[in-house]
């Protein structure tokens, strides 16, 4: 591999945009179960500032935690994820 510049890398940097991936279902699901961020937080085993940063789509979320919401909430990983408007889960 060939050297690049300190300058070539500070433009590589700043040419990039952050994008932010929302699922406000994600807030919409724990608003409509009474619960808190710091209780989903909790039962997820995370700190409530990364559950927080995953709501407002500062955090794209793993697909663990997608998984577990679903479970949780008994609905669809593509409700979850806004690719259908039916919140029933696949039947197996």
């Amino acid at each position: 591999m060939g050297v690049v510049s300190l300058q070539k890398c500070i433009h590589l940097v700043t040419s990039c945009r952050v994008i932010q991936v929302e699922f406000p279902r994600i807030k919409d699901l724990r608003e409509d179960h009474d619960k808190s961020q710091k209780q989903m937080a909790e039962l997820l085993f995370l700190h409530r500032n990364v559950y927080s940063r995953y709501e407002r789509g500062e955090r794209e979320p793993p697909a663990w935690f997608i998984l577990k919401l679903a479970e949780y909430y008994h609905v669809s990983t593509d409700y979850i994820l806004g690719l259908t408007n039916d919140p029933r889960p696949r039947q197996k």
